[in-house]
């Protein structure tokens, strides 16, 4: 028996899985068990019951039987043992508090191998169906097989888009995920049979899957003939999206557009409009290239809102990284309830990015003091891995070592380097530069140069490696490996952070013509969100380095004496 079985490179976890061997064929059989303590659950409505009603949750959850299903599909994706064997899997909810009348109506989801349900008064069943799967000896060796196999790397955001989009679906959408999926799914058939709107908005942090659901969402849409439209603030997620998902279908292509792409578009043309990374919405679509007529004067997340039935947003606050960033869940919240509108908010609390570590998403949010605690030492929780370096020379090595060995990587740094144009039929120039470490930003355009890959593809592109990625090109992507350079403009002094507005080179956070452009307590805010973004794009491991000697001996100083004592990057 596995208890609090944790699902691969996911903070999730199984209540239970019972491994053992099927009495008929002789194979390992493992049978994934979800225990709830529920005395009384319903469905949420009589027409569709995947989401359920608990007493003393103030939101509808997921059906335990649809929860069970999810960590089965998601285990067969995943683990190595039952890639080849899907067979081998079966799953149950066991709501050993409740009655069949008190669970009424929660089996009337399709029921299979990997989802049943069984209620106390039910037990006898529950006990013959175990049988049916385990056969009454040790069943050690397939716990062994399960827990030794290979874990495959998370399907990448990017390298399925297509098929989601096109096809089918292509994710694993569990627990809080699924209930996001289905609440937009739910405001959707609401409006259109009503003709009415209401706003969805979908929060998390960094891999918490929001961009995933952004995807299922829109493919679902897609498949169904919904007027829909996928919109970014990011230049790099959107034209990486057109390029990926329309590589067969130019129209898909035109799903995908930004926010500023609304401001003439007729009230409620669209049925969905899905706000991916919507914490950059901004002020105003207007720039100073808008013409004087363009010029609506209604704010951008006015217009976002105005243009669907169902205008869906998800965020993390604790990414606004550029002045005038306005999304924010009070600001769409207060907008929705000045035009009257229903709005329905879903937290996403597990993530899936830095191998699914909560611990290491803590560390972070710790480490650059966004929440009310400070910087805490790291303890390994073998799911990521933390390393700090003296040199960027040790880091590249370091990574370039990782990359021989098949894992994806990618340097990054905070914005204070100058980032000068290259000239006609010359190499990137090498502005970053740390003693007599030289290397370039990455690309400014959508072309390639001299094998550099254009801005959007940096972080997808093999050739992106060498080049430098800022936090504009990073934000929305991720990769195996993140190298992440700390500049002069956030160092450590004594106990407490310092951000030097002059060490950066950001025209967003500089000084124009002698006036101020960014008041200072949001210059604080917006640098250590950014290095915040910068050290979550790893999914197995992070190598930090700051230019700073005080700040690298406060980085070392909080790695664990073990990770210290055993790490494989020595101080150059």
């Amino acid at each position: 028996m596995l208890i609090e079985f944790g699902l691969p490179l996911t903070s999730k976890r199984a209540d239970a899985v019972l491994a053992g061997v099927h009495p008929k064929t002789g194979e390992p059989s493992y049978v994934v068990v979800e225990l709830k303590q529920w005395s009384e659950a319903h469905p949420d409505d009589d027409i569709d019951p995947l989401l359920c009603r608990v007493d003393g949750y103030p939101r509808p959850v997921l059906n335990p039987i649809e929860q069970v299903r999810g960590y089965c599909d998601y285990l067969v994706a995943f683990n190595g043992a039952l890639t080849q064997h899907p067979e081998r899997i079966s799953g149950a909810a066991y709501l050993h508090n409740a009655t069949a009348f008190g669970a009424a109506g929660l089996d009337e989801v399709p029921l299979d191998e990997r989802g049943r349900l069984f209620t106390a008064d039910r037990r006898g069943g529950f006990l013959t169906y175990l049988q049916t799967k385990l056969a009454p000896t040790s069943g050690a060796a397939a716990a062994d097989e399960l827990l030794a196999a290979k874990v495959e790397p998370s399907k990448q955001l990017l390298s399925v888009a297509a098929q989601e989009v096109r096809e089918r679906e292509q994710f694993v959408l569990l627990d809080e995920q699924r209930i996001a999926y289905e609440t937009v799914l739910k405001a959707v058939n609401r409006a259109r049979a009503s003709d009415h709107k209401e706003v969805v908005v979908i929060t998390g942090g960094p891999g918490t899957g929001k961009s995933v659901i952004a995807l299922s969402v829109l493919g679902e849409m897609y498949r169904r003939g919904v007027p829909a439209l996928h919109a970014t603030g990011s230049q790099s997620f959107t034209k990486t999206m057109r390029k990926v998902a329309g590589t067969r279908k130019p129209e898909v292509r035109e799903l995908f557009k930004y926010f500023n792409s609304f401001g003439a578009a007729e009230r409620n043309s669209l049925d969905v409009l899905v706000c991916d990374e919507a914490h950059r919405i901004r002020e105003t679509s207007a720039s100073r290239f808008t013409p004087a007529a363009q010029r609506t004067g209604k704010r951008q997340l006015e217009e976002l809102i105005d243009v669907a039935r169902v205008p869906v947003f998800l965020l993390d606050q604790h990414q606004t990284v550029r002045p005038g960033e306005t999304g924010t869940v009070e600001e769409i919240e207060a907008a929705a309830a000045q035009k009257d509108l229903r709005c329905n908010v879903v937290a996403l609390d597990s993530q899936f990015r830095c191998g699914g570590s909560d611990a290491y998403l803590r560390w972070v949010v710790h480490l650059l003091a966004l929440e009310d605690n400070g910087p805490e030492l790291w303890e390994p929780d073998g799911r990521m891995e933390l390393e700090v370096v003296d040199s960027p020379s040790a880091m590249e090595d370091f990574l370039r070592a990782k990359q021989a060995k098949g894992y994806t990587a990618r340097i990054s740094a905070g914005f204070c380097w100058p980032w000068s144009d290259p000239k006609s039929g010359e190499p990137l120039p090498t502005d970053v530069r740390i003693g007599d470490w030289l290397r370039p930003w990455n690309v400014k355009g959508d072309r390639s140069i001299m094998g550099a890959p254009p801005s959007a593809l940096w972080a997808t592109d093999p050739a992106g490696f060498g080049q430098i990625g800022c936090v504009y090109t990073a934000q929305g992507f991720e990769y195996d490996w993140s190298g992440v350079i700390m500049g002069p403009d956030l160092i450590w002094r004594e106990d407490a952070w310092v951000t030097d507005r002059t060490a950066s080179k950001d025209p967003a956070l500089t000084k124009r013509n002698g006036k101020v452009a960014t008041p200072e307590g949001d210059i604080n805010r917006l640098i250590r969100n950014t290095y915040k973004v910068l050290l979550t794009r790893g999914m197995v491991g992070t190598v930090i380095y700051s230019t700073d000697s005080e700040t690298r001996a406060k980085l070392r100083s909080l790695l664990h004496p073990e990770v210290q004592a055993t790490s494989s990057v020595q101080p150059a």
